[in-house]
């Protein structure tokens, strides 16, 4: 199939726009600002100063520069010890400009991102963790569902579709 010079023209158009028929792309904001955007879903550009690393394993993307007092820094990067297979090794990102994907946090008196999963620097989203008060006392081995839904159990005193008692009688043939 050939195709004519103004089709050729019509699909390059086409090509031209279709990054702006997605929608416009969300930039990434400094963490300064990121600190003051609780509880939303943002993209966080900063500089990766040092990774610290406590005992029980939790790590920390230090994104203040080392003249910051640690009180006046606003803003961190935590992954916890339970994601470190996810999220995978963070020392690669020392002294690198990163963009992170996620949820900030309120974190004992700062601003703080939960690196979940090593997709959150590509834009990904976060790992997915269920509620544990909405799975609580639930295992697959059961046949019943995960939560408590009073739609989803079996209605008691022989209540159906129908009530049982209001029957009509069928014309005799």
């Amino acid at each position: 199939m050939c195709l004519s010079p103004s089709h050729w023209l019509f699909v390059a158009v086409l090509a031209a726009a279709a990054p702006s028929l997605a929608g416009p792309t969300k930039p990434c904001m400094p963490a300064d600002q990121a600190s003051k955007m609780l509880n939303k879903d943002v993209c966080v550009s900063a500089h990766v100063y040092d990774v610290v690393q406590l005992p029980d394993g939790t790590r920390f993307l230090d994104v203040c520069t080392p003249q910051t007092p640690d009180d006046a820094c606003r803003f961190t990067f935590v992954s916890l010890w339970e994601d470190h297979d996810t999220v995978g090794e963070l020392r690669k990102y020392r002294d690198m400009d990163v963009q992170v994907r996620g949820i900030v946090r309120p974190m004992h008196g700062r601003a703080g991102m939960v690196l979940s999963h090593a997709r959150q620097f590509y834009g990904g989203p976060p790992k997915f963790k269920p509620n544990p008060k909405l799975v609580r006392g639930f295992n697959a081995e059961q046949s019943r569902p995960p939560i408590n839904d009073p739609n989803l159990r079996p209605q008691s005193a022989g209540r159906a579709f129908m009530n049982t008692r209001d029957q009509e009688t069928r014309p005799a043939k």
